[in-house]
């Protein structure tokens, strides 16, 4: 690696960085993709998992943004059906609301005009009986009336960075995460490439590239302040968004719920999620701890009282709270003014004349980071001076999206072994490329069949798959962000102890390493305020 140079380095393995990876290697680009963690270890992670057009930017005038989010959904609609899937929201409108049911209808009719080119039902509104009718659970007191729309959810947006990286590495990309980048390389006013750290074995690498990215997310500042440039600006003013999950409750919602708080009018999501529910989420700006970010007792209570409000048979409390999780939000600077009117546009920052060589990406979107990922792509081809060929991102499928869904369902229920919940959780993480998994157990021992969450049914070779073919290095890896099995009830406490038996046993880690590596992962989910956890740490 240090005598190899390419012509990007990619700084950030966020949804962005690997989709601009990925866009870039198919393109014909020689490409690194570095992250000082792993792949969609940050913002990817915390998201409210919807693929949306962004029905309340309208209210801002953001209209380029609402369509260029609807273009992107439809496109992730067509090329990752595994895991973005049409999501219907019921919209509950309240005499206590700013949006009353004219502003509504007129959004909806707008929404539906902007997604002229769309595959999902129109909208349609609903008076006080309808409404309840369709969900009953509402609270009923001063509702006057409601609107039924469709967005789309991905239940596990870490697997879309994490196969976006994987298509890269397939194009010719080179993945490294664990890698920090420490400093950058600057030559005449040139920035020639990164010096990284390799966090597993201590070892330093230079790497050179024509044009390097830095798509850090919350630390895009933290990269630049390492060029010890004066009066370098303030890119990221990020904003922190918690949220809770619970089991289904009284009440509880057959659609998700877009729903404009009581409290302070910010409109928040109750989701059906990964067999639970998702609520969420707030707006604050955030000033602590990048590496670091837990919800508060005050958020979490804040978000308990609202989905009590809307559904008065909830009931919910502090004790329903299974986990609660926050991130932050790479949004422009903006010292001032309300949160939910910072542009959620993305920038691509040319740093030329300052240093040439050097782009950094601010803001964006899960939902449109193909379209920021082609933008930045086209911006790279411009400073190597080349013409810039097609993106083919728009219609290239991933890689868990090939072939027929149900074949592979077929196909997985004709083992003879696989139970239906096993393969049902093959499925809806990894797609067609559970196939390969099953292969992999078949070829191998026993214990590459036996489940290691009996939740999600995952079994062990979808964590040796991790491993092997997914860049994962970590039990954290393998739990939180490619078997999924980190958001099971009890946060993969179970499939944490269980991966690390298989580890041992498989010849992958020795046991102290397994037991370091199962003791990190149990101070790591300490942040997300679990119910069922060995470590326990009081919110803020």
């Amino acid at each position: 690696m240090a005598e190899e140079s390419f012509d990007l380095i990619v700084v950030g393995a966020g949804i962005n960085g690997a989709g601009i990876a990925r866009d870039a290697a198919m393109r014909g680009l020689s490409v690194l993709l570095l992250d000082k963690s792993d792949i969609a270890a940050g913002t990817t992670s915390w998201s409210s998992r919807l693929i949306h057009g962004g029905l309340r930017y309208l209210e801002y005038a953001e209209v380029p943004l609402v369509r260029e989010s609807l273009r992107e959904r439809e496109c992730l609609l067509q090329t990752a059906p595994h895991l973005v899937k049409p999501l219907p929201l019921t919209i509950p409108i309240y005499e206590w609301h700013k949006r009353g049911p004219w502003m509504i209808r007129a959004g909806m009719i707008a929404y539906d005009v902007l997604s002229f080119d769309k595959s999902l039902p129109r909208h349609r509104m609903m008076n006080p009986v309808q409404a309840v009718a369709h969900e009953a659970g509402l609270n009923p007191d001063g509702l006057t009336g409601a609107a039924r729309y469709y967005d789309a959810q991905v239940e596990f947006p870490e697997r879309v960075a994490v196969e976006c990286a994987v298509s890269a590495e397939a194009h010719g990309a080179v993945v490294r995460a664990g890698a920090e980048v420490v400093d950058v390389m600057i030559e005449a006013g040139v920035v020639r490439g990164v010096i990284w750290g390799d966090q597993l074995n201590g070892e330093t690498h230079c790497s050179r590239g024509a044009v390097t990215v830095n798509v850090a997310g919350p630390w895009v500042d933290r990269v630049l302040a390492g060029l010890d440039l004066e009066d370098m600006p303030k890119l990221i003013g990020g904003t922190k968004g918690s949220h809770i999950v619970v089991e289904a409750f009284p009440g509880a919602p057959v659609d998700a719920l877009y729903i404009e708080a009581k409290q302070d009018g910010r409109p928040y999501f109750i989701i059906p999620w990964n067999r639970k529910y998702l609520i969420g989420t707030t707006d604050s700006r955030y000033r602590g701890d990048l590496n670091r970010i837990v919800p508060t007792e005050d958020e979490i209570r804040y978000l308990l009282d609202e989905a009590n409000i809307a559904i008065p048979r909830a009931g919910l409390d502090r004790d329903d709270v299974l986990y609660a999780y926050a991130g932050l939000r790479p949004l422009p600077y903006q010292p001032e003014g309300k949160e939910s009117g910072i542009t959620r546009r993305h920038i691509v920052r040319d740093h030329a004349p300052r240093l040439e060589g050097l782009l950094s990406i601010i803001g964006g979107k899960l939902t449109t980071y193909r379209s920021l990922a082609e933008q930045a792509v086209d911006a790279v081809f411009e400073k190597l001076g080349r013409k810039a060929p097609l993106s083919t991102t728009r219609k290239g499928r991933f890689p868990g999206a090939t072939g027929s869904i149900d074949r592979v369902r077929a196909d997985l229920a004709s083992t003879g072994w696989l139970d239906p919940n096993s393969a049902d959780g093959l499925v809806r993480v990894y797609g067609a490329r559970a196939l390969d998994i099953v292969a992999l157990a078949e070829g191998g021992s026993d214990r590459l069949r036996a489940t290691v969450d009996a939740e999600s049914g995952m079994i062990g070779a979808a964590a040796i798959f991790s491993l092997n073919e997914e860049f994962a290095r970590t039990i954290a890896d393998v739990v939180m962000r490619r078997t999924m099995t980190g958001y099971s009830r009890d946060v993969g406490v179970q499939a944490a102890s269980a991966i690390a038996e298989l580890g041992v046993s498989e010849g992958i880690w020795s046991d102290e390493a397994a037991a370091d590596q199962l003791a990190e992962y149990h101070d790591y989910i300490t942040r997300f305020l679990p119910k069922a956890s060995p470590i326990q740490e009081p919110a803020s």
